[in-house]
């Protein structure tokens, strides 16, 4: 199975950005779209602008940590993709 580590950017004049880890991608932003994805996603409408897969969930975990605590690349996947 494949997982996949994603970010996400809001669709809104003040643009925020999501990372997330997922195995099914069209599922889960259509959960984060409709309120029902995770709390911090709630109330806005989201595109996705990054994508990365994995073949196990321990890479993808993994990697989704590392973006999500490492504001240099998290900021360059921004630049890079939107």
């Amino acid at each position: 199975m494949n997982y996949y580590v994603y970010m996400l950017k809001s669709k809104g004049y003040k643009s925020v950005t999501y990372v997330g880890c997922t195995n099914n991608m069209d599922i889960r932003l259509k959960l984060h779209n409709s309120g029902k994805g995770a709390k911090f996603t709630r109330g806005r409408r989201w595109k996705i602008i990054y994508k990365e897969r994995f073949k196990s969930k321990k890479e993808a975990l993994s990697r989704e940590y590392y973006i999500k605590h490492n504001k240099t690349e998290r900021n360059k996947i921004k630049k890079r993709y939107s």
